[in-house]
């Protein structure tokens, strides 16, 4: 009798705990679909609101939740999602989201997720339709220029996993990054034509544990660019064209900004790139920082400039003759083999106030790609190292 009672006992205990599993199993993955909040996928109706309500109801859910894009298109305004959320939260999107074909001038984002950790875009397109916004991207000649949407804003956000998503013509920047921790990009393919202004593939600034992983950017811009306060950035198997590479800056630009150090890109692949592995700074300019960068496994085809440290850099053509105040050590440039359209393949113009130190360069192997004559290299105020073949001859002060 109290051997059956144990067991009796026993089996109830097993079907509570299978009861308090499946349960938990359930509130820790709950689907929000759009379409049950009123969206309209057909590509014209603006589901903004239901975007925005289902977000709200599954940020404030306890455990997983997911907010569901399904299998269509849909058409959506400016959206901001905020945190912080009660759990981990995540946009998994199986059809496409449209942006307003219109300009849309003075708005700075088209989706903005702000304040929120634990969080997974997953799958999916978002067609910014930026076509309509580039005639009036004037910035660099007009000083009163009104903004223009970024495809996806990322502000104060840690922990994301950001995979698998496709960004097509983006008004602006595709993804901007600010004051973000511990974020990755994997397997996400940006595309705008190499004559789109300002569609930056993904630029950051004040932000640390940043990933980029095997995606695919052809931009009209940048395909990564790297602002003040950029740390920890790791960026490997990027292929990267058109557009003008991966950038450093520009720095110096504003008082007190944080230093630019620790990145890593590696194993990736230039095509057509106006630059390739570039670092500028503004002359004249604020103090600043970079320092232990490491490019390192480079394919370069047909790039302008291969290799190119710019610190004269104005954009606006207007700047006094002082030189930048930004201190530049520390940086390598390691087994970059391929083709220049430039005779200049190697060209590091560093500051004669602050001048380059620590620049490595080792196992350089960059033709020319056009008919006669050889690639050579230009230096100024740039000291460092040679190591390995150096095609061409390096010009570095010891």
């Amino acid at each position: 009798m109290g051997w059956r009672l144990t067991f009796q006992t026993m089996s109830l205990l097993m079907l509570m705990v299978m009861s308090a599993l499946v349960k938990n199993q359930a509130q820790a993955r709950q689907i929000f679909n759009i379409d049950d909040f009123g969206a309209v996928g057909d590509g014209k109706t603006d589901s903004s609101k239901a975007l925005y309500n289902a977000w709200n109801r599954a940020c404030h859910s306890k455990g997983t939740s997911v907010v569901l894009i399904p299998r269509r298109t849909y058409l959506l305004g400016p959206v901001l999602l905020v945190g912080p959320c009660n759990g981990a939260i995540e946009l998994q999107i199986e059809g496409g989201l449209r942006a307003f074909h219109s300009p849309q001038l003075g708005i700075d984002h088209w989706i903005t997720f702000r304040y929120i950790d634990r969080l997974t875009i997953a799958g999916g397109l978002l067609d910014g339709q930026g076509a309509a916004s580039w005639p009036y991207n004037d910035c660099s000649k007009n000083p009163h220029c009104k903004a223009l949407p970024v495809t996806m804003r990322f502000d104060f956000v840690t922990n994301a996993w950001i995979h698998d998503l496709t960004s097509l013509n983006s008004k602006n920047a595709h993804f901007n990054l600010f004051a973000c921790r511990e974020v990755t990009f994997e397997r996400v393919t940006i595309k705008a034509p190499k004559d789109s202004p300002n569609t930056d593939g993904i630029h950051m600034a004040l932000s640390s544990n940043i990933f980029i992983r095997d995606s695919s950017i052809a931009t009209g811009d940048d395909c990564g660019s790297l602002g003040p306060g950029s740390t920890n950035i790791n960026m490997t198997g990027i292929t990267c064209g058109p557009g003008h590479g991966i950038s450093i800056g520009s720095l110096g630009g504003s008082p007190n900004e944080q230093p630019v150090t620790q990145v890593f890109l590696g194993s990736s692949n230039f095509t057509g790139t106006l630059n390739a592995m570039r670092i500028k700074t503004r002359a004249p300019s604020y103090q600043g920082i970079v320092s232990d960068i490491t490019f390192q496994d480079i394919i370069v085809q047909n790039a302008n400039n291969p290799i190119i440290v710019d610190q004269h850099y104005c954009p606006y053509k207007k700047c006094s003759a002082q030189s930048s105040q930004v201190k530049i050590s520390d940086v390598r440039f390691r087994n970059i083999r391929g083709t220049s359209s430039s005779l200049v393949a190697v060209n590091i113009n560093c500051s004669p106030a602050v001048p380059c130190t620590g620049i490595e360069l080792r196992d350089i192997n960059l033709e020319y790609d056009g008919r006669g004559g050889k690639t050579s290299s230009a230096c100024a105020n740039a000291k460092g190292a040679a190591y390995g073949r150096q095609n061409p001859p390096s010009c570095l002060e010891k």
